[in-house]
């Protein structure tokens, strides 16, 4: 006698059947898909930077003696090596309970470090946000900006040709809560010694700055994408031979 199927069990099999493979091909797809999407955007979004170095053949008092504003640099790019240098001379850690190599009232460090890169070995070209706690740099906007810069700045030259800025900017909420009235006082002290730490790192690396004051506030902090206080600029790049 011919034994009749079994429906209750095949009916059941063959469902999982089915799900089992739309899983397979729809997960795989859409894992795919985001790997596509997603990956690449976190591997270049964050940077670590090489570890800045704490020794050089050039003494302070040569660096100091040395020190320009230089407002005209070569073609070439700078490369992760130097702007882990520079990024360090301005904010970079010095000691485990968190002190920098400029000095800040309070140990508040309102500082915000942004590096416009346009020609950087390394960096897609954007404006970046420097970590000094872990030495890494995050994607903030990508594109080249120096047009958008350079127009902030009054259209001066430096900022359009460099291949870097540096756009040194600070949270004052974070001062005025110690200090009220007299915070902006000390960031810009603050600000003073990290600009000047900056003039002496690159003569230590054979490269050129300026200090930029001028330039409209809003506009600088819209092109680097920053809610921070915008206090200074300064095109990096290096000098000629």
């Amino acid at each position: 006698m011919k034994k009749e199927p079994d429906f209750n069990y095949i009916f059941p099999f063959t469902i999982f059947i089915l799900f089992f493979l739309t899983a397979i091909f729809t997960g795989g797809y859409v894992m795919a898909d985001d790997e596509t999407l997603e990956t690449p955007a976190y591997e270049s979004s964050v940077v670590n930077l090489p570890d800045p170095v704490y020794e050089s053949d050039i003494s302070l008092e040569e660096t100091l003696r040395a020190r320009r504003s230089v407002r005209e640099y070569s073609d070439r790019p700078l490369d992760l090596t130097q702007v882990s240098q520079l990024l360090w001379a301005a904010q970079g850690i010095t000691a485990d309970w968190g002190a920098r190599t400029a000095p800040s009232a309070g140990g508040l460090f309102p500082v915000r470090i942004y590096l416009v890169a346009s020609d950087v070995e390394g960096l897609t070209q954007g404006s970046w946000e420097y970590d000094p706690i872990s030495n890494t740099l995050t994607i903030v906007k990508e594109g080249d900006m120096r047009r958008d810069l350079m127009a902030a700045a009054l259209g001066q030259g430096p900022v359009g040709n460099a291949p870097a800025t540096i756009v040194i900017s600070a949270i004052p909420e974070i001062t005025e809560a110690k200090y009220g009235d007299r915070s902006m006082r000390y960031i810009d002290q603050e600000v003073g010694a990290v600009l000047q730490n900056i003039y002496l790192q690159c003569e230590t690396l054979g490269l050129g700055t300026v200090a930029i004051g001028a330039f409209y506030d809003d506009q600088v902090a819209e092109v680097v994408g920053t809610s921070a206080t915008v206090r200074l600029i300064m095109p990096v790049g290096v000098v000629e031979d």
